[in-house]
């Protein structure tokens, strides 16, 4: 590799210090790397961290520096572009962003080398409708979560898969995750660790008001149909839902979102030998 480009959480890397160390770096082995501009902060705009317009088309890899958050951020802003991501973790241990402080250099030059792996991550697309109408579609990496919007209540969900119905839900919310998302929020929510390379679609209810409620796994092929239902026939919940915690649209009952494997990827480079369960046993404690 020969041309990178840095996306960087500047509220993690204070002053670009660590940004600015792996340009001369990589200046000093003779290649070129461009540093994103901290564009638009504070603005709303299409894109968290990176104008992936301003990218160069011959950049061969995208470093990103932060964690995980960042590293799914990052994802979504430049996914039409095709570039891999190497995350460089800022912070906690990660899951994404494997490379720590410690390992920059090392995991610069095997780029450099092309000695790397690259991991193909499926991500999600979704459509939601009001009143048969497309009113929001997106994309997630991670995960799609549906909560509640406004005061503090239960919501009721009916699940489809295929278009056939499968279960309904009252819960505070749901959550339908890649394997990548695994994780993240439905990790939290109870939900099972899934291989990050496996091509699946993951539902976890929050706080459901039941004892038998379960996840689901799905397979990547299947297309699951979330509709905001009713408590009572004369009231109206209200719910949102939420791209890999970033783009929301508001949804009220009778609503839909429907959600599927999306025809677009993640690519992220792989270069430390620390396997995944490795890594999830020293996220876990048992080191």
């Amino acid at each position: 590799m020969n041309k990178f480009y840095i996306i960087t959480n500047s509220q993690k890397d204070q002053n670009l210090e660590t940004t600015k160390k792996i340009r001369d770096y990589l200046v000093a082995q003779g290649k070129e790397c461009t540093i994103q501009d901290d564009i638009g902060a504070g603005e709303v705009l299409d894109y968290k961290y990176t104008n992936a317009d301003l990218i160069p088309d011959d950049i061969e890899c995208v470093l990103v520096l932060g964690g995980d958050g960042t590293m799914i951020l990052a994802a979504r802003d430049i996914v039409d572009k095709d570039i891999p991501l190497l995350g460089v973790n800022l912070g906690t241990l990660g899951y994404l962003a494997e490379i720590d402080k410690q390992a920059i250099i090392p995991a610069l030059d095997s780029l450099i080398k092309d000695e790397y792996q690259v991991e193909e991550r499926m991500m999600l697309e979704g459509i939601a409708y009001h009143h048969q109408k497309v009113i929001m579609e997106n994309i997630a990496l991670n995960d799609i979560v549906i909560g509640r919007y406004g005061s503090l209540h239960v919501i009721n969900f009916n699940l489809y898969v295929n278009e056939q119905y499968l279960n309904s839900y009252i819960a505070d919310g749901i959550i339908i995750s890649t394997a990548t998302g695994s994780t993240g929020y439905n990790m939290s929510a109870g939900g099972p660790i899934v291989a990050p390379n496996a091509s699946t679609i993951i539902i976890t209810p929050i706080c459901p008001h039941t004892l038998n409620t379960r996840s689901i796994v799905l397979s990547a092929d299947d297309k699951v149909i979330i509709e905001i239902g009713k408590k009572r026939k004369t009231y109206t919940d209200e719910a949102v839902a939420v791209f890999d915690g970033s783009q929301s649209i508001r949804l009220t009952s009778g609503d839909r979102i429907e959600i599927f494997r999306s025809s677009k990827k993640t690519r992220i480079l792989k270069i430390s030998k620390i396997s995944f369960l490795e890594n999830l046993r020293k996220k876990m404690g048992n080191n």
